[in-house]
């Protein structure tokens, strides 16, 4: 069950659109189910006799008459609105159900508390089978104003009763880290225009995967001018910096025609400026050219990163590990966005899940995961797909969002862990599509057999205790193909055997041998490593050009999101 809490000045004009026929003709039957007084409280929606204007008319006489015994002069946002709705699959509930619902609510956020004489006025209006809107004007008998501070908050909580008391489905309870969701005015503007999400929606994913790309503030504004957004900043009177800014999304305008804005903490409370710049190096730092000569050290280092990043999850340093998640969610922006086969949409969906188990109530320490958040920003640079790397990459991304969602719920973090669940399910079967192939083809190009049998015996010797469960997984013989590419790249295979088996992932995988491989997989490759390594020595190492910003990140082309073209 889900409340809805928004605050107006206009009585006459929502009572009007609750009993009307709505925006698409969907008020079938409204109709009054609770109110202040019901025999006080006319009901268009129940008298057919009298002309509805009329009615309308007599109910805001009746719902504002607090306001106008103040002697005309109306407080501001008087107005207190709050649709109630039941979640997709819940039961049917009654008019009366309805109604112990809306005195429930009303009681709980502080606008009519039980027993409260002098207490606001209010209806409940009942127009469709899963929800209701109460209305309410925030002026009580004595002429001062309820006590409606965490309205909202205080709403959620008693939804969560009623939940478990009414026997519906139990919703995660927030933390006040969600961002705002679209209101119906906006959801009905984008169904209106054909568009499956609302400008607000649209903005927020376009703001999170150009703040994942690019490396400072300027470049943040400049590419989000590219993609045909508007940006418009505000400046400090006395410092002349900027202090804040707010998007418009291309085509969005208001009833005169101009532009509709967000502000930056309006779309996700990380987007707003001063957390921005808690991600964002200086200028200095991020001016500095970081030069390549092996194309696939970006992937390396990201999956590096990841690593670390599930490591610092089983720390005591929450702040830390609260820090890598944002810089996590950063890279599946720029996995999504250097990634090129069909198995792409699964990973934007996972890194637009993500976005709600990036935050918390947790401040996270951004300055502990540099290393993950630059790894992740060179991935927008990468001019390739390295095949079987990628997969290894996007292999590590599967266990971290599993260990993400783990770590959220043992702290409390309901809503977060189930965004974090959801991004893994995306993560699995994007897994799924890029690896099977790759799996395949390593089994079909496996070794000789004496070679595969010397390799089992580094498998014996070096990890006894997991050997037979490796040797049984049915992709040991992918394995095999990779031991023989490694160690043809320079690896003793004992060696690195027993280097990447002390992972935590092998006790619990149900399959180790594909654990092995793309562990291995992602292993440097020491002969391109000691040959950069003796060209630096004698002075005349490889320089690429500066990578320049992506003009538009993959993810966040319109085009391609299915919002404005």
């Amino acid at each position: 069950m889900v409340p809805d809490v928004s605050t107006g000045s206009d009585t006459r004009g929502l009572i009007v659109y609750l009993f009307g026929p709505g925006r698409r003709d969907e008020h079938t039957d409204p109709h009054i189910v609770a109110a202040w007084d019901m025999a006080g409280a006319p009901d268009p929606g129940r008298n057919p006799a009298a002309t509805y204007t009329r009615l309308a008319k007599r109910l805001d006489t009746h719902v504002d008459l607090r306001t106008r015994e103040l002697g005309g002069k109306k407080p501001p946002q008087h107005v207190w609105h709050c649709p109630v709705r039941t979640a997709p699959g819940d039961r049917y509930l009654t008019d009366a159900e309805w109604a112990e619902v809306a005195r429930r609510i009303v009681h709980a956020a502080g606008i009519a508390p039980e027993g409260d004489e002098k207490a606001c006025r209010w209806i409940a209006v009942r127009h469709a089978d899963d929800h209701i809107h109460i209305m309410a004007t925030t002026v009580r008998a004595d002429g001062r104003r309820p006590r409606t501070h965490h309205d909202g908050q205080r709403a959620q909580a008693e939804c969560r009763k009623i939940e478990a008391e009414f026997g519906l489905r139990r919703l995660n309870p927030g933390d006040l880290t969600a961002p705002r969701t679209p209101t119906g005015a906006e959801r009905a503007k984008a169904e209106r225009q054909g568009q499956t999400v609302t400008a607000r929606q649209w903005l927020r994913e376009q703001a999170y995967a150009v703040a994942a790309a690019v490396h400072n503030e300027a470049d943040y504004f400049t590419v989000l001018q590219s993609l045909g957004i508007k940006v418009k900043t505000r400046i400090g009177p006395e410092t002349g910096d900027v202090i804040g800014y707010s998007l418009a999304a291309p085509g969005d305008t208001n009833a005169a025609g101009e532009p509709v804005w967000y502000g930056g903490s309006k779309l996700a409370p990380d987007l707003s400026i001063n957390r921005l710049r808690e991600r964002l190096p200086d200028q200095k730092v991020a001016d500095h050219p970081r030069y390549r000569a092996d194309p696939a050290a970006p992937w390396h280092h990201t999956t590096t990163g990841i690593h670390t990043a599930r490591t610092i999850l089983d720390s005591d340093d929450d702040a830390a590990a609260q820090g890598h998640l944002a810089a996590f969610g950063d890279a599946l922006y720029n996995i999504a966005s250097a990634t090129t086969g069909p198995h792409r949409a699964e990973l934007q969906a996972a890194a637009m899940a993500f976005n709600r188990a990036r935050r918390s109530a947790t401040r996270a320490d951004h300055q502990a995961a540099t290393a993950l958040r630059k790894a992740a920003k060179e991935l927008a640079y990468a001019s390739n797909e390295p095949g079987g790397l990628a997969i290894a990459l996007l292999f590590a991304t599967v266990h971290l969002a599993r260990a993400a969602a783990k770590w959220h719920e043992q702290r409390g973090h309901e809503q977060q862990a189930a965004a974090a669940e959801e991004a893994f399910r995306h993560l699995q079967a994007g897994y799924q599509q890029a690896a099977a192939p790759v799996l395949a083809d390593l089994a079909h190009r496996a070794p000789r057999d004496a070679t595969a049998r010397r390799y089992e015996q580094d498998v014996r010797a070096t990890l006894p205790d997991h050997a037979d469960r490796i040797l049984a997984d049915p992709t040991w013989i992918a394995l095999t193909t990779t031991l023989a590419h490694a160690e043809t790249a320079g690896h003793n295979p004992r060696r690195l055997l027993a280097e990447v088996g002390t992972q935590r992932e092998l006790d619990s995988a149900e399959r180790p041998a594909e654990v092995l491989n793309w562990r291995i997989t992602a292993q440097p490759n020491r002969r391109t490593q000691a040959a950069r390594s003796r060209s630096t020595t004698s002075g005349t190492s490889a320089r690429s050009a500066t990578p320049h910003p992506p003009v538009a990140p993959v993810a966040t082309r319109p085009k391609e999101h299915g919002r404005h073209r």
